[in-house]
C-alpha cells in the first residue's frame, strides 16, 4: 500500500441482526486502534479496556453473537474475538485483508483483498476460501443487506460494486466519488451512503433499484459514515477539518460539530455517535439531540474502525 493508502480507515458496517425475542438491547462500543494493535470497548460495561492482538487491526466488524473479527493487512490474517474479550481464533487469509462484514447468520466473513482487488467468502470458524470474485481496484469499505448483497466500496476504482452474497457474482457495478471508502446503509436498507475521500462528497444509491440518487458536498476528506437509529440523519466523519456533518434525509446539512484530529470511523448508539481520532488517540462522544460533543475517552494509539454491537437484555451484568 501507499502511505496514503496504508492509512485509509477500514470502517466498515457490519449486519447486526440479532434473533428475534431477545428484548430490548443495550449497545456495546468497539475501537480498532492500528498502530497499538488493539481492541478496546469504550462504553463502560463489562470487559471495558484494550485487548492486545498485534499487528495492526485495519477492518472491524461484529457477529450477531457478537463475536468481532479484525482484518489485519500486514500480517495476513483476520482475528476473532469474543464479547467477553478472549481471542477465539487467528484465521490465516493469503493476501492483504482490509474490508470486512459478517453475514446475517454469521457463518460467512465478506474480506476485502486490498492488494489482490478481490472480495473472498470465508467461512468464520474455520477461515476457508469458499469463493472469491475479481472487484474494482483497493476494495475498502464493505457492508451486507438484509437480502444478502455485499456492497464494495472501491477506492482505486472511484466505484462502488454490488454483489451477490451465495455466489459472489457481481450483479453491478456504480461510478461514484473520487476514492470511496466507507459504506453506510440506511436501517430500512432503502439508502446506502459512499463517502468520497478524494472529491469531499457524499453519494446516496437507491439500494433497492442500485441507481444513484445524488452526490452532495460533504467536508474535507469524508472517511466515516453512518445513519442515526430511525435513518432521519446521516453523520459524516470528515478528516481535515476534525469534525462531523449532520445531514438530514433530504441531504441537507444539519450541523457540523467539531471532534478530535483526523476522526475516521463513526457508529451510533442510541441517542450517542462515538467518533474514532487518529491523531488525538482518543474517541469523541457526540450527543446528537445536543448537536455536541459531551466527552473524549482515550484509547490506544491509532484508533480508526467503530462498531456498535447490540448487546440483548440481561445478556451481561454490572452494565
Amino acid at each position: 500500500m501507499t502511505s496514503e493508502s496504508a492509512r485509509a480507515a477500514a470502517f466498515v458496517a457490519a449486519c447486526l441482526c440479532l434473533p428475534t425475542g431477545l428484548g430490548r438491547a443495550e449497545t456495546a462500543i468497539y475501537v480498532a486502534s492500528q498502530e497499538a494493535g488493539a481492541v478496546t470497548r469504550v462504553d463502560g460495561g463489562p470487559g471495558s479496556g484494550p485487548v492486545t492482538l498485534g499487528a495492526g487491526p485495519a477492518g472491524l466488524a461484529a457477529a450477531p453473537d457478537r463475536t468481532l473479527y479484525l482484518t489485519h493487512p500486514e500480517s495476513a490474517a483476520i482475528t476473532a474475538v469474543g464479547p467477553d474479550g478472549r481471542v477465539l481464533r487467528r484465521l490465516p487469509f493469503r493476501g492483504q485483508p482490509f474490508g470486512i462484514a459478517v453475514s446475517a447468520d454469521g457463518m460467512h466473513l465478506f474480506v476485502g483483498d486490498w492488494k489482490a482487488n478481490t472480495v473472498s467468502r470465508v467461512d468464520a470458524q474455520s477461515g476457508a476460501v469458499e469463493a472469491a470474485t475479481g472487484v474494482g481496484r483497493e476494495p475498502a469499505g464493505l457492508v451486507v443487506d438484509a437480502a444478502g448483497r455485499v456492497f464494495v466500496a472501491e477506492r482505486g476504482g472511484d466505484s462502488v460494486s454490488v454483489l451477490d452474497g451465495s455466489t459472489l457474482e457481481r450483479r453491478a457495478g456504480l461510478p461514484v466519488g473520487r476514492a470511496p471508502f466507507a459504506l453506510a446503509l440506511s436501517p430500512d436498507g432503502d439508502r446506502l451512503y459512499v463517502g468520497n475521500v478524494r472529491s469531499n462528497d457524499l453519494t446516496v444509491i437507491d439500494a433497492r433499484a442500485i441507481t444513484v440518487l445524488a452526490t452532495v458536498p460533504a467536508g474535507r476528506s469524508p472517511y466515516g459514515v453512518a445513519t442515526s437509529r430511525d435513518g432521519g440523519e446521516i453523520l459524516v466523519t470528515n478528516q481535515e477539518s476534525g469534525s462531523v456533518s449532520i445531514l438530514d434525509r433530504s441531504l441537507a446539512l444539519r450541523g457540523e460539530i467539531p471532534v478530535g484530529r483526523y476522526p475516521e470511523g463513526v457508529a451510533v448508539a442510541g441517542h450517542r455517535a462515538y467518533v474514532a481520532n487518529w491523531f488525538s488517540n482518543d474517541v469523541s462522544v457526540i450527543d446528537l439531540g445536543a448537536r455536541r460533543e459531551i466527552e473524549r475517552r482515550k484509547v490506544p494509539e491509532g484508533p480508526r474502525a467503530v462498531v456498535a454491537v447490540p448487546v440483548p437484555r440481561g445478556g451481561e451484568a454490572g452494565r
